[in-house]
Protein backbone atom coordinates (compact mmCIF):
# COMPACT_ATOMS: atom_id res chain seq x y z
CA UNK A 1 0.00 0.00 0.00
CA UNK A 2 1.41 3.19 -0.80
CA UNK A 3 2.51 6.09 1.63
CA UNK A 4 -0.01 8.62 2.65
CA UNK A 5 -0.28 11.36 0.77
CA UNK A 6 0.37 14.61 2.49
CA UNK A 7 -1.81 17.76 0.78
CA UNK A 8 0.10 20.29 2.00
CA UNK A 9 -3.10 22.39 3.10
CA UNK A 10 -5.86 22.38 4.48
CA UNK A 11 -9.80 22.01 3.86
CA UNK A 12 -11.84 25.30 3.50
CA UNK A 13 -15.30 26.31 2.79
CA UNK A 14 -14.49 27.17 -0.99
CA UNK A 15 -11.91 24.98 -1.17
CA UNK A 16 -13.22 21.38 0.53
CA UNK A 17 -11.28 18.20 0.76
CA UNK A 18 -12.54 14.97 -0.31
CA UNK A 19 -12.92 12.24 2.02
CA UNK A 20 -14.12 8.58 2.36
CA UNK A 21 -17.61 10.18 3.59
CA UNK A 22 -18.01 13.01 1.08
CA UNK A 23 -16.61 16.15 1.24
CA UNK A 24 -15.05 17.92 4.18
CA UNK A 25 -16.16 22.12 4.31
CA UNK A 26 -14.07 24.03 6.91
CA UNK A 27 -15.63 26.96 8.27
CA UNK A 28 -13.38 29.32 10.25
CA UNK A 29 -15.01 31.90 12.30
CA UNK A 30 -14.17 35.35 12.98
CA UNK A 31 -13.08 35.84 15.89
CA UNK A 32 -13.18 32.27 16.70
CA UNK A 33 -17.05 33.28 18.12
CA UNK A 34 -20.50 31.76 16.15
CA UNK A 35 -22.60 34.28 17.18
CA UNK A 36 -26.36 32.11 17.80
CA UNK A 37 -27.25 32.82 14.57
CA UNK A 38 -24.00 31.33 12.90
CA UNK A 39 -24.02 28.64 14.84
CA UNK A 40 -27.62 27.30 14.00
CA UNK A 41 -26.85 27.88 10.75
CA UNK A 42 -24.39 25.50 10.78
CA UNK A 43 -26.28 23.14 12.11
CA UNK A 44 -28.99 23.19 9.71
CA UNK A 45 -26.47 22.95 6.82
CA UNK A 46 -24.51 20.33 8.39
CA UNK A 47 -28.15 18.22 8.47
CA UNK A 48 -29.30 19.98 5.24
CA UNK A 49 -26.28 19.13 3.00
CA UNK A 50 -23.90 16.57 5.21
CA UNK A 51 -24.18 13.36 7.36
CA UNK A 52 -24.78 15.37 10.17
CA UNK A 53 -21.33 15.20 11.64
CA UNK A 54 -19.41 18.38 13.05
CA UNK A 55 -15.89 18.30 13.95
CA UNK A 56 -13.53 21.29 15.79
CA UNK A 57 -10.79 21.08 14.66
CA UNK A 58 -6.95 21.68 16.43
CA UNK A 59 -6.87 25.25 14.64
CA UNK A 60 -10.05 26.12 16.31
CA UNK A 61 -12.57 25.71 13.33
CA UNK A 62 -15.70 23.63 12.33
CA UNK A 63 -15.45 21.05 9.84
CA UNK A 64 -18.62 19.99 8.43
CA UNK A 65 -18.56 16.09 7.24
CA UNK A 66 -20.24 14.33 4.49
CA UNK A 67 -21.05 16.97 2.45
CA UNK A 68 -22.57 15.44 -0.77
CA UNK A 69 -20.96 18.02 -3.89
CA UNK A 70 -24.11 18.77 -5.66
CA UNK A 71 -24.98 20.30 -2.96
CA UNK A 72 -22.32 22.37 -1.97
CA UNK A 73 -23.08 25.36 -3.66
CA UNK A 74 -26.43 25.35 -1.63
CA UNK A 75 -24.62 25.03 1.57
CA UNK A 76 -21.70 27.84 0.82
CA UNK A 77 -25.36 30.37 0.12
CA UNK A 78 -26.63 29.26 3.47
CA UNK A 79 -23.65 30.30 5.49
CA UNK A 80 -22.64 33.54 3.00
CA UNK A 81 -25.89 34.70 4.44
CA UNK A 82 -25.10 34.57 7.96
CA UNK A 83 -21.55 36.03 7.48
CA UNK A 84 -19.24 33.18 7.66
CA UNK A 85 -17.79 33.04 3.83
CA UNK A 86 -15.18 34.80 2.82
CA UNK A 87 -14.98 36.85 -0.77
CA UNK A 88 -13.12 34.51 -2.72
CA UNK A 89 -10.40 31.34 -2.15
CA UNK A 90 -7.92 33.74 -1.34
CA UNK A 91 -9.09 35.57 1.49
CA UNK A 92 -10.24 32.74 2.58
CA UNK A 93 -6.73 30.88 2.62
CA UNK A 94 -5.04 33.97 3.57
CA UNK A 95 -7.45 34.12 6.92
CA UNK A 96 -5.69 31.48 9.05
CA UNK A 97 -6.17 32.93 12.81
CA UNK A 98 -6.12 31.09 15.89
CA UNK A 99 -7.41 33.45 18.39
CA UNK A 100 -7.51 33.01 22.25
CA UNK A 101 -10.58 31.80 23.67
CA UNK A 102 -10.26 32.90 26.74
CA UNK A 103 -10.76 36.90 25.91
CA UNK A 104 -12.84 39.58 27.99
CA UNK A 105 -14.31 42.53 25.84
CA UNK A 106 -12.47 45.46 25.63
CA UNK A 107 -9.01 43.59 26.22
CA UNK A 108 -8.12 44.28 22.63
CA UNK A 109 -8.49 40.31 21.74
CA UNK A 110 -11.46 40.98 19.27
CA UNK A 111 -10.27 44.00 17.89
CA UNK A 112 -6.87 43.01 16.86
CA UNK A 113 -8.53 39.75 15.15
CA UNK A 114 -10.59 42.29 12.89
CA UNK A 115 -7.54 44.19 12.15
CA UNK A 116 -5.51 41.71 11.59
CA UNK A 117 -8.22 40.23 8.54
CA UNK A 118 -8.17 43.21 7.59
CA UNK A 119 -3.99 43.38 7.21
CA UNK A 120 -3.90 40.08 5.46
CA UNK A 121 -5.55 41.81 2.29
CA UNK A 122 -1.82 43.02 2.28
CA UNK A 123 -0.30 39.93 3.01
CA UNK A 124 1.83 37.82 0.26
CA UNK A 125 0.76 34.58 -1.06
CA UNK A 126 0.95 32.14 1.69
CA UNK A 127 1.63 28.23 1.89
CA UNK A 128 -2.10 26.73 3.37
CA UNK A 129 -0.61 26.03 6.82
CA UNK A 130 1.02 28.88 7.57
CA UNK A 131 -0.94 30.45 10.12
CA UNK A 132 -1.01 33.19 13.02
CA UNK A 133 -2.49 33.19 17.02
CA UNK A 134 -3.30 36.01 18.92
CA UNK A 135 -2.90 35.15 22.01
CA UNK A 136 -2.48 38.01 24.01
CA UNK A 137 -4.10 37.31 27.46
CA UNK A 138 -1.92 37.82 30.77
CA UNK A 139 -0.40 34.48 30.20
CA UNK A 140 -0.27 32.86 26.94
CA UNK A 141 -2.87 29.07 26.23
CA UNK A 142 -1.63 28.29 22.61
CA UNK A 143 1.83 27.62 23.08
CA UNK A 144 1.02 23.93 22.19
CA UNK A 145 -1.19 24.95 18.86
CA UNK A 146 0.18 25.42 15.51
CA UNK A 147 0.99 28.72 14.09
CA UNK A 148 3.66 30.80 12.40
CA UNK A 149 3.59 34.39 13.54
CA UNK A 150 2.00 34.65 17.05
CA UNK A 151 1.10 38.06 18.89
CA UNK A 152 1.51 37.43 22.64
CA UNK A 153 2.01 39.33 26.23
CA UNK A 154 5.64 39.53 27.34
CA UNK A 155 6.64 38.59 30.77
CA UNK A 156 6.28 41.99 31.83
CA UNK A 157 3.34 42.73 30.36
CA UNK A 158 3.75 44.41 26.69
CA UNK A 159 2.28 43.48 23.05
CA UNK A 160 5.06 41.58 21.33
CA UNK A 161 5.31 39.92 17.93
CA UNK A 162 6.80 36.34 17.64
CA UNK A 163 7.80 34.71 15.16
CA UNK A 164 7.47 30.60 15.38
CA UNK A 165 10.56 28.67 16.91
CA UNK A 166 12.12 31.85 18.27
CA UNK A 167 12.54 32.59 22.06
CA UNK A 168 11.88 36.30 21.93
CA UNK A 169 9.67 38.33 20.54
CA UNK A 170 9.65 42.60 19.45
CA UNK A 171 7.55 44.74 21.19
CA UNK A 172 5.03 46.34 19.19
CA UNK A 173 1.62 48.27 20.05
CA UNK A 174 -1.77 47.37 19.41
CA UNK A 175 -2.79 50.31 16.94
CA UNK A 176 0.01 48.59 14.44
CA UNK A 177 0.32 45.03 15.41
CA UNK A 178 -1.70 43.90 12.75
CA UNK A 179 0.64 45.53 10.10
CA UNK A 180 3.45 44.36 12.02
CA UNK A 181 2.47 40.41 11.53
CA UNK A 182 1.68 40.82 8.27
CA UNK A 183 5.17 42.16 7.47
CA UNK A 184 6.88 39.47 9.15
CA UNK A 185 5.04 37.36 6.82
CA UNK A 186 6.53 38.96 3.90
CA UNK A 187 9.82 38.98 5.71
CA UNK A 188 9.01 35.01 5.46
CA UNK A 189 8.53 34.89 2.29
CA UNK A 190 11.40 36.97 0.84
CA UNK A 191 13.75 34.80 3.01
CA UNK A 192 12.98 31.77 1.15
CA UNK A 193 10.97 30.17 3.97
CA UNK A 194 8.19 29.02 0.55
CA UNK A 195 9.34 25.46 -1.50
CA UNK A 196 6.62 24.50 -3.83
CA UNK A 197 3.81 26.28 -2.27
CA UNK A 198 4.93 24.91 0.87
CA UNK A 199 6.88 26.36 4.48
CA UNK A 200 6.55 26.95 8.03
CA UNK A 201 8.55 29.59 9.85
CA UNK A 202 10.13 27.50 12.34
CA UNK A 203 11.48 25.08 9.85
CA UNK A 204 13.04 28.55 8.28
CA UNK A 205 14.52 29.86 12.06
CA UNK A 206 15.82 26.38 12.32
CA UNK A 207 17.53 26.89 9.23
CA UNK A 208 19.02 29.99 10.70
CA UNK A 209 17.28 32.93 9.31
CA UNK A 210 16.28 35.50 11.87
CA UNK A 211 13.99 38.64 11.47
CA UNK A 212 14.84 42.10 11.90
CA UNK A 213 15.27 43.43 15.36
CA UNK A 214 14.43 40.21 17.66
CA UNK A 215 18.26 39.99 18.84
CA UNK A 216 18.77 43.87 20.16
CA UNK A 217 15.18 44.25 21.42
CA UNK A 218 13.62 41.05 21.71
CA UNK A 219 11.58 40.35 24.76
CA UNK A 220 10.54 36.21 26.21
CA UNK A 221 6.95 35.75 26.36
CA UNK A 222 4.86 35.28 29.42
CA UNK A 223 4.86 31.84 31.57
CA UNK A 224 2.16 29.69 30.00
CA UNK A 225 -0.94 28.64 31.96
CA UNK A 226 -2.45 25.42 31.78
CA UNK A 227 -5.25 24.84 29.01
CA UNK A 228 -8.81 24.80 31.17
CA UNK A 229 -10.82 21.68 31.22
CA UNK A 230 -14.29 21.35 30.67
CA UNK A 231 -16.41 23.14 33.10
CA UNK A 232 -17.74 26.46 34.49
CA UNK A 233 -15.11 29.35 33.66
CA UNK A 234 -14.99 32.96 34.12
CA UNK A 235 -16.32 33.52 30.40
CA UNK A 236 -18.68 30.91 30.41
CA UNK A 237 -19.35 26.83 30.78
CA UNK A 238 -16.65 24.65 28.36
CA UNK A 239 -18.01 21.83 26.88
CA UNK A 240 -16.44 19.12 25.70
CA UNK A 241 -17.35 16.56 22.97
CA UNK A 242 -15.62 13.17 22.12
CA UNK A 243 -12.77 12.97 19.76
CA UNK A 244 -14.20 16.90 19.18
CA UNK A 245 -16.95 15.68 17.13
CA UNK A 246 -20.91 16.51 17.48
CA UNK A 247 -23.73 15.91 15.90
CA UNK A 248 -25.57 18.51 14.18
CA UNK A 249 -28.35 18.01 16.74
CA UNK A 250 -25.91 18.84 19.70
CA UNK A 251 -25.40 21.95 18.10
CA UNK A 252 -28.52 22.96 17.47
CA UNK A 253 -29.35 22.81 21.00
CA UNK A 254 -26.62 24.52 22.66
CA UNK A 255 -26.50 27.62 19.33
CA UNK A 256 -29.05 29.15 22.03
CA UNK A 257 -27.57 28.60 24.99
CA UNK A 258 -25.91 32.19 25.54
CA UNK A 259 -24.97 34.90 23.07
CA UNK A 260 -21.99 33.29 21.12
CA UNK A 261 -20.17 30.03 20.92
CA UNK A 262 -16.48 30.12 21.19
CA UNK A 263 -14.85 27.41 18.82
CA UNK A 264 -11.49 26.47 20.95
CA UNK A 265 -8.11 24.34 19.56
CA UNK A 266 -8.72 22.24 22.36
CA UNK A 267 -11.63 20.36 20.83
CA UNK A 268 -14.24 22.24 22.90
CA UNK A 269 -16.86 24.93 22.95
CA UNK A 270 -16.89 27.72 25.21
CA UNK A 271 -21.04 28.96 25.73
CA UNK A 272 -20.22 32.61 26.27
CA UNK A 273 -21.74 33.90 29.82
CA UNK A 274 -23.31 30.41 30.73
CA UNK A 275 -23.31 29.90 34.43
CA UNK A 276 -24.52 25.80 34.52
CA UNK A 277 -23.70 22.96 32.56
CA UNK A 278 -25.66 21.88 29.77
CA UNK A 279 -27.66 18.19 30.02
CA UNK A 280 -26.96 16.73 26.44
CA UNK A 281 -26.20 13.11 25.68
CA UNK A 282 -22.43 13.08 24.23
CA UNK A 283 -20.97 15.95 26.15
CA UNK A 284 -18.04 15.87 28.09
CA UNK A 285 -18.13 18.13 31.30
CA UNK A 286 -15.80 16.29 33.47
CA UNK A 287 -12.27 17.74 33.46
CA UNK A 288 -11.47 13.66 34.75
CA UNK A 289 -13.13 11.69 31.74
CA UNK A 290 -10.64 8.91 30.50
CA UNK A 291 -12.00 10.21 27.29
CA UNK A 292 -10.13 13.39 27.07
CA UNK A 293 -7.35 11.41 27.43
CA UNK A 294 -7.04 9.71 24.08
CA UNK A 295 -6.65 11.89 20.48
CA UNK A 296 -8.13 9.59 17.56
CA UNK A 297 -8.20 10.96 13.94
CA UNK A 298 -11.62 9.75 12.16
CA UNK A 299 -9.86 6.50 10.80
CA UNK A 300 -11.29 3.89 8.25
CA UNK A 301 -13.52 4.18 6.21
CA UNK A 302 -14.19 8.37 7.10
CA UNK A 303 -11.04 8.90 5.54
CA UNK A 304 -9.72 7.00 2.09
CA UNK A 305 -5.93 6.96 3.55
CA UNK A 306 -6.55 5.41 6.66
CA UNK A 307 -5.31 2.18 7.24
CA UNK A 308 -7.69 0.82 9.88
CA UNK A 309 -10.34 2.00 12.07
CA UNK A 310 -9.11 4.63 15.06
CA UNK A 311 -11.96 5.34 17.39
CA UNK A 312 -13.70 2.41 18.70
CA UNK A 313 -10.08 1.29 19.42
CA UNK A 314 -9.60 4.40 21.30
CA UNK A 315 -12.80 4.27 23.04
CA UNK A 316 -11.96 0.78 23.97
CA UNK A 317 -8.99 1.46 25.66
CA UNK A 318 -9.98 5.01 27.30
CA UNK A 319 -11.21 3.42 30.12
CA UNK A 320 -7.71 1.72 30.84
CA UNK A 321 -5.75 5.31 30.94
CA UNK A 322 -5.91 5.39 34.90
CA UNK A 323 -3.12 7.28 36.47
CA UNK A 324 -0.34 5.93 38.18
CA UNK A 325 2.57 3.97 38.26
CA UNK A 326 2.07 1.78 35.39
CA UNK A 327 -0.20 2.87 33.33
CA UNK A 328 0.35 6.54 31.41
CA UNK A 329 0.88 9.20 34.21
CA UNK A 330 -1.60 12.19 34.74
CA UNK A 331 -2.24 14.80 31.34
CA UNK A 332 -0.66 11.85 29.32
CA UNK A 333 -2.21 11.29 25.82
CA UNK A 334 -3.05 8.23 24.06
CA UNK A 335 -2.71 9.00 20.05
CA UNK A 336 -4.78 6.45 17.73
CA UNK A 337 -3.52 7.35 14.29
CA UNK A 338 -5.40 6.24 10.58
CA UNK A 339 -1.79 5.91 9.18
CA UNK A 340 1.78 7.92 9.90
CA UNK A 341 0.02 11.36 9.17
CA UNK A 342 -0.58 11.85 12.60
CA UNK A 343 -3.41 14.08 11.68
CA UNK A 344 -5.29 14.86 14.50
CA UNK A 345 -2.05 15.26 16.64
CA UNK A 346 0.89 15.56 14.52
CA UNK A 347 3.17 16.07 18.27
CA UNK A 348 4.39 12.95 19.94
CA UNK A 349 2.47 11.30 22.71
CA UNK A 350 3.07 9.28 25.74
CA UNK A 351 1.61 6.73 23.65
CA UNK A 352 0.64 6.28 19.90
CA UNK A 353 -1.01 3.16 17.54
CA UNK A 354 -0.15 3.94 14.22
CA UNK A 355 -2.71 1.86 12.31
CA UNK A 356 -0.75 0.49 9.14
CA UNK A 357 -1.17 -2.65 6.52
CA UNK A 358 -0.23 -5.48 8.94
CA UNK A 359 -2.33 -4.08 12.41
CA UNK A 360 -1.33 -1.31 14.87
CA UNK A 361 2.45 -0.12 15.57
CA UNK A 362 3.24 0.94 19.19
CA UNK A 363 5.21 4.18 19.60
CA UNK A 364 6.47 5.62 22.44
CA UNK A 365 6.92 9.27 23.47
CA UNK A 366 6.93 9.98 19.83
CA UNK A 367 4.30 10.62 17.11
CA UNK A 368 2.63 8.63 14.40
CA UNK A 369 5.33 8.78 11.92
CA UNK A 370 8.09 7.43 14.23
CA UNK A 371 9.65 4.02 14.01
CA UNK A 372 7.08 1.52 16.04
CA UNK A 373 8.44 0.22 19.72
CA UNK A 374 6.39 -3.04 19.16
CA UNK A 375 4.78 -3.03 15.12
CA UNK A 376 1.57 -5.34 13.41
CA UNK A 377 -0.52 -5.54 16.57
CA UNK A 378 -3.84 -6.10 16.35
CA UNK A 379 -6.97 -4.75 17.46
CA UNK A 380 -8.23 -7.79 19.20
CA UNK A 381 -4.92 -8.29 21.36
CA UNK A 382 -4.95 -4.72 22.07
CA UNK A 383 -8.73 -4.55 23.46
CA UNK A 384 -8.48 -8.05 25.43
CA UNK A 385 -5.29 -7.37 26.86
CA UNK A 386 -4.56 -3.62 26.88
CA UNK A 387 -2.23 -3.55 30.01
CA UNK A 388 0.27 -5.50 27.78
CA UNK A 389 0.76 -2.60 25.73
CA UNK A 390 -0.14 0.64 27.38
CA UNK A 391 2.24 -0.73 30.70
CA UNK A 392 5.34 1.44 30.58
CA UNK A 393 8.30 -1.11 29.44
CA UNK A 394 9.72 -1.35 33.22
CA UNK A 395 6.03 -1.53 34.93
CA UNK A 396 6.11 -4.71 36.83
Amino acid sequence: MSDPVIQGWCPGALRPMASGDGLVVRVRPHGGRLTTAQASAIAAASAEHGNGLIDLSARGNVQLRGVRAETHEALIADLRAVGLIDADLAQETRRNILVTPLWSPGDGVQELAAALEAALAEAPELPGKFGFAIDIGPAPVLQDCAADIRLERSAEGGLILRADGMALGCPVGLADAAHEAVRLARWFVQSGGVTEGRGRMAALIRGGARPAGVQAGGRPPASPRSVPGPGLTAWGALIGFEFGQLTAGTLAALAPLGPALRVTPWRMLLIEGLTNLPRLAGLITDPDDPLRRVVACTGAPGCPQARGSTRPLARALAAHLATGPALLPEGALLHVSGCAKGCAHPGPAALTLTATATGYDLIRHGTARDPATRPGLSAAALTATPDLFLKAPDAP
